[in-house]
């Protein structure tokens, strides 16, 4: 077994630091807000949430739920959202109390209270990129065999690798590559701010079971990437991959389980 390391976090819980980028997010038709002064703060090693001014949000958007509550960043108070388009309960904190340095009237909103997000006019998903990291698609002749519980998934000399920071490399391969018959379409989709929507999740059959949505793909990539659009990736942390004749070790990260 062989083990690729990969660049882990750069930056430690609750680390703040400014975004340059012009920041919206929208119910709806309507506009909740719209800043030039969001800042970033990681409340997870691996990617930061977004908080904004106060003032920046739309006015009267913001319901007040009379109710405080303790978080690791400090103080806040609880708020939902009354729009046009309707009402989202518990979707902002809004920080007034005792708090880290620079939170002070800073409005932490919930990612999924919003339809959509955008960083200047481009919609982003899941969670805002994070400025240090760094995603590269790069074409390779290296030889990638996949395999699940002996069975043969996928075997390709022209792989696309993704190399994305914090994460192990991900290997797409071409379709006429797969195994399809050990593959099953499932509905899962996932977002990824830095490669966009998927459009097809695959689980994995073998003689021992059944794996749930063990393979993905993009049909439209974010632009950054688009070196990847069709091709299929595996989760390396649970399937076997072998790369120019040496088995990787199974890498451990948040999608192990």
């Amino acid at each position: 077994m062989t083990t690729i390391e990969y660049p882990g976090p750069p930056v430690p819980v609750n680390h703040i630091a400014p975004s340059p980028r012009r920041v919206r997010a929208t119910i709806g038709d309507e506009v909740v807000l719209d800043t030039i002064h969001a800042v970033y703060l990681w409340e997870v090693p691996y990617f930061p949430a977004y908080y904004v001014p106060l003032a920046d949000i739309t006015k009267d958007v913001l319901v007040d739920e009379n109710h405080e509550e303790k978080r690791k960043q400090g103080t806040a108070r609880r708020f939902g959202l009354h729009t046009s388009a309707g009402d989202r309960p518990a979707a902002a904190s809004v920080f007034t109390g005792d708090t880290l340095p620079g939170l002070q009237d800073m409005v932490r909103l919930r990612w999924d209270a919003l339809d959509h997000w955008f960083e200047e006019d481009e919609e982003i998903f899941g969670h805002p990129r994070n400025p240090y990291s760094r995603v590269d698609a790069l074409r390779s002749t290296r030889h990638i065999r996949v395999e699940k519980d002996g069975i043969l998934l996928a075997e390709s000399s022209a792989p696309v690798i993704l190399y994305e920071t914090g994460l192990p490399p991900r290997y797409y391969l071409d379709r006429t590559a797969l195994n399809i018959g050990a593959l099953e379409r499932t509905d899962t989709v996932t977002l990824c701010p830095y490669k966009g929507r998927t459009s097809d999740y695959w689980a994995v059959r073998t003689p021992a079971g059944r794996y749930p949505d063990l393979a993905w793909s993009y049909a439209y990539p974010a632009a950054a990437v688009a070196a990847i659009a069709g091709l299929v990736a595996f989760y390396n942390e649970q399937v076997d991959i072998t790369v120019d004749g040496e088995r990787l070790d199974r890498p451990v990260t948040p999608f192990s389980h």
